[in-house]
């Protein structure tokens, strides 16, 4: 156990911590009061272990009115967890009770909030066709994009 812990500190100490510790990338995104997301791509290096991701809600109504949250799955399971999640309502962030399909997602915020999340991505695999969306009812065929693992 000795040799483990002078690797770990002899590793930190020579500028290896890279190794031993994860890579956490930064994204940040913005909705507004039409139903939009800023971009309809995001993609993240596959040396990025983990992502923390903010939304932000450039409008000014109201979460109940136009709310926005922003929610990861496999492309395939887009329309069933978006469908799923319209039934719980606000209080739930329309994210359906079963989320074993849902990667990531946010709160619902309104116009003016942001909301941040942080979450793995080691596992995610860059053969595998991903998308993120807005779960608020209505607004899933819209606000949507593409997350892209390099």
């Amino acid at each position: 156990m000795k040799k483990v812990i002078s690797l770990t500190v002899l590793a930190c100490s020579l500028g290896l911590a890279s190794s031993v510790s994860a890579k956490t990338c930064d994204i940040e995104i913005n909705s507004d009061d039409q139903m939009r997301f800023d971009q309809t791509e995001l993609t993240v290096g596959a040396d990025c272990s983990k992502v923390n991701l903010t939304l932000n809600h450039t409008g000014s109504m109201a979460k109940n009115v136009m709310g926005h949250n922003w929610v990861l799955t496999q492309t395939d399971d887009l329309q069933s967890v978006a469908t799923a999640g319209m039934a719980t309502g606000l209080d739930n962030h329309y994210l359906p009770a079963d989320q074993s399909k849902v990667i990531a997602a946010t709160d619902v915020i309104g116009g003016g909030e942001s909301t941040s999340i942080t979450f793995d991505v080691s596992a995610l695999s860059k053969d595998v066709d991903y998308s993120f969306f807005c779960s608020f009812p209505g607004h899933w065929g819209i606000m949507k994009g593409k997350f892209i693992i390099e």
